[in-house]
């Protein structure tokens, strides 16, 4: 089951959701910390609150080890190693969602909730938790929650999980070097100027124009 390319147009697209806007959101109120000779180099282009903010949110532990390990499984279902580029837990997918979560709270209560849905429904059906289950029956499961408009009424709750869960795995994957590459996007590179083209040109009668 190749999802890559799908995913990539999911990607793209949830830059600009609120994932990448609230995590740049400050807060209403800070106070200013004088610096001194002790106090270590600021990162470049970022206050201080926002430094001792995300050391905070790091040192932090939200998932069990087990609901990591779901997450893993999940990601690189939706983002699997290809001869392109690693999957996306190769590029760290998973360690972004945890951040994410602790970082826009709201998410906490919905994945967590997925992922213990996701679990009674495979144990339900294979008598064993998602991360137990065979690939052909962690597909399977997928394959009934990953498409909206095909998906059971009774699979809803599946269903708005595994977007969150694509949506969260794509904006991670897709904002690494891994991601980038696998994009194919190269950045601005230098070019060189090699005049009006001829044909350009012969369409205005200067062709033998010098200047």
């Amino acid at each position: 089951m190749n999802r890559r390319d799908s995913i990539k147009a999911l990607g793209l697209t949830a830059l600009s959701t609120t994932v990448l806007i609230e995590a740049c959101k400050q807060p209403e109120t800070k106070t200013e910390v004088a610096a001194t000779a002790e106090e270590p180099a600021k990162e470049a282009g970022r206050e201080q609150w926002e430094i001792d903010r995300d050391k905070k949110l790091k040192s932090e532990t939200f998932f069990t080890k087990h609901e990591m390990a779901t997450i893993t499984v999940l990601a690189d279902i939706i983002i699997p190693k290809d001869d392109v580029s690693g999957s996306a837990s190769d590029a760290k997918v998973p360690e972004f969602i945890e951040f994410i979560v602790k970082d826009i709270p709201e998410h906490k209560v919905p994945m967590r909730g997925g992922l213990k849905w996701l679990d009674i429904y495979c144990f339900n059906k294979f008598q064993k938790s998602f991360v137990e289950a065979s690939d052909k029956e962690q597909i399977s499961i997928v394959d009934e929650i990953a498409y909206p408009k095909k998906a059971r009424p009774e699979m809803q709750a599946g269903v708005a999980f595994f977007n969150k869960m694509r949506d969260l795995t794509a904006s991670g994957f897709y904002t690494t070097e891994i991601g980038v590459k696998d994009i194919g996007y190269a950045g601005n590179t230098p070019n060189q100027w090699a005049g009006v083209p001829d044909d350009v040109l012969k369409q205005y009668g200067m062709q033998n124009v010098k200047i």
